[in-house]
């Protein structure tokens, strides 16, 4: 799932989102580090349509990787840190 073309994307926006003052602009009305970035940024800096971004992301957040908050009409998307490290301990006992 993560070794495939659309794997590396997936790969990209969870790297993105671990910092994402340092790769997506500052939101007015919305904090990148708690609330997160919204899909249509997203989709912008990945370059696909907002359609293909939000599979990669709605896939993300039913594996636990991602946390979705709605603000408004958006749909703003953050790292789930525990989770990312549950699913790290996983892999390092062999699973």
């Amino acid at each position: 799932m993560l070794r495939t073309p659309a794997g590396e994307r997936r790969l990209d926006i969870l790297e993105w989102l671990k910092e994402p003052t340092r790769h997506f602009p500052s939101r007015r009305h919305a904090d990148p580090v708690e609330d997160g970035v919204p899909a249509d940024v997203i989709a912008t800096k990945l370059g696909v349509r907002r359609q293909v971004a939000d599979t990669h992301l709605a896939l993300l957040a039913d594996l636990g990787l991602l946390r979705a908050k709605r603000i408004g009409r958006r749909t703003y998307y953050r790292r789930d840190e525990m989770r990312i490290a549950e699913v790290a301990r996983m892999f390092d006992k062999g699973w």
